[in-house]
């Protein structure tokens, strides 16, 4: 559960992600913001809002549940569009459910730079919890301060990105206990752009 302001959602990639796939949704199904609105209880204004990256509770499971319902969708639709824009595929199931009980695909030239993860554990709640599915791009270095997904060669490592230099990434905690990688044993780093909670993905 995310408590949030309306000053979180200013230049805030992962808000924008979710309000782009949104308008997205909204689009294939035919539906204008006004009808969309209408279906949800609220005003065209409103679910302009949520589109554009500007509404409070987005992050909320129940909100992302009465969004897509409105389009007669579900928070799991939602989620493989964010995996799929800018155009690019989702990554199959069979390639998120790896590694030590999360959801993870290795990077590589051939496939998508945005791909999805869903946490298996609450090592990062509260910023993130068992359940919640990541969405992340290859293609966008992270800033301080924001979910980054690190291969390596150990495996996935999930963390807020805190710096790097030529010979390390340092990733921290919520808590903010700090873990440093040697670029050595790095492969892919990509930005978090968004959370969806309320997702349940098939096992």
């Amino acid at each position: 559960m995310h408590s949030v302001s309306m000053t979180r959602f200013r230049d805030d990639p992962e808000a924008d992600a979710l309000g782009q796939a949104l308008a997205a949704l909204r689009k294939s199904r035919g539906l204008s913001q006004a009808e969309a609105g209408a279906r949800m209880g609220v005003t065209s204004q409103a679910w302009g809002l949520y589109e554009a990256g500007r509404r409070p509770g987005m992050f909320r499971p129940d909100v992302q549940r009465r969004l897509t319902a409105a389009l007669d969708l579900t928070p799991e639709d939602l989620a493989l569009e964010m995996a799929r824009a800018p155009g690019a595929a989702s990554v199959p199931v069979a390639e998120r459910l790896e590694e030590g009980g999360r959801a993870f695909s290795p990077g590589g030239a051939r496939t998508p730079a945005r791909r999805t993860l869903q946490l298996r554990d609450d090592d990062l709640a509260p910023w993130a919890v068992s359940g919640v599915v990541l969405v992340y791009d290859l293609s966008v270095w992270p800033r301080r301060d924001q979910g980054c997904v690190v291969a390596t060669d150990d495996g996935p490592v999930i963390g807020l990105y805190h710096r790097g230099d030529r010979d390390t990434v340092v990733l921290r905690n919520p808590a903010g206990d700090k873990r440093v990688l040697e670029r050595s044993r790095i492969g892919d780093v990509g930005a978090v752009v968004a959370r969806l909670e309320g997702v349940d993905w098939p096992q």
